[in-house]
């Protein structure tokens, strides 16, 4: 049994992703981003009250990146393993670009009321968005894809591009644009987007970060 505990627009997107991509069958629950996360039953799942939780092969996997790595591992026929030196700093370079997406989504999004938001801490977490994106710019010259072929580290970095467009765009650098029209473009990415009806962690698309 697979069982994803799942909110849209989350890391938890990275899993759902991964799910698709390997054609498993599992439960998807799913659970709106807000306080009812903390309920002590999820806690049992995932010890801060996060997401995602994947329940499987008896235990449970609550850090996203792991649940690529183990999936992937899991299932090597499909040929999605992120592996040796460059295969692990790729997949674990996604959470380096979602730490400051974090950032920026709690200053944008949970701190009320917006005059109370630090357009400093704002802009210095854009330029270091605009880092990430430099960095994974020079790497993908010559590559479609983070190791040549599409794997678990494409979708790590996949997802946290979707999040962090939110707040930086990615049109001034045309490598990792055109990356990401790749990869978005695979059914499972698409698949895994939110549907109709799911509440939605970004109400808009892009958030102007202050000039300060």
């Amino acid at each position: 049994m697979i069982r994803l505990h799942h909110s849209a627009q989350t890391r938890s997107m990275r899993v759902l992703w991964m799910l698709y991509e390997l054609g498993l069958d599992f439960e998807l629950v799913e659970h709106a981003f807000d306080k009812s996360l903390r309920d002590p039953a999820y806690l049992a799942l995932h010890p801060v009250g996060r997401v995602p939780a994947l329940e499987i092969d008896g235990g449970v996997i609550f850090e996203s990146l792991a649940a690529l790595q183990y999936l992937a591992a899991q299932h090597p026929d499909a040929g999605l393993e992120a592996s040796g030196i460059d295969g692990l700093n790729w997949l674990h370079f996604a959470e380096t670009i979602s730490q400051h997406t974090a950032a920026l989504t709690q200053q944008h999004i949970a701190i009320y009321p917006p005059e109370a938001r630090s357009g400093l801490v704002c802009k210095i977490e854009a330029m270091r968005l605009g880092k990430c994106y430099a960095a994974l710019e020079g790497w993908l010259d010559g590559r479609d894809y983070v190791l040549g072929e599409f794997s678990a580290a494409d979708v790590g970095l996949g997802q946290a591009l979707y999040m962090a467009r939110h707040f930086v765009k990615l049109e001034t650098f045309p490598q990792v644009a055109a990356y990401y029209q790749r990869i978005s473009a695979r059914p499972a990415f698409q698949k895994a987007l939110p549907q109709a009806g799911e509440a939605l962690l970004y109400a808009k698309d892009h958030y102007e970060v202050p000039n300060v």
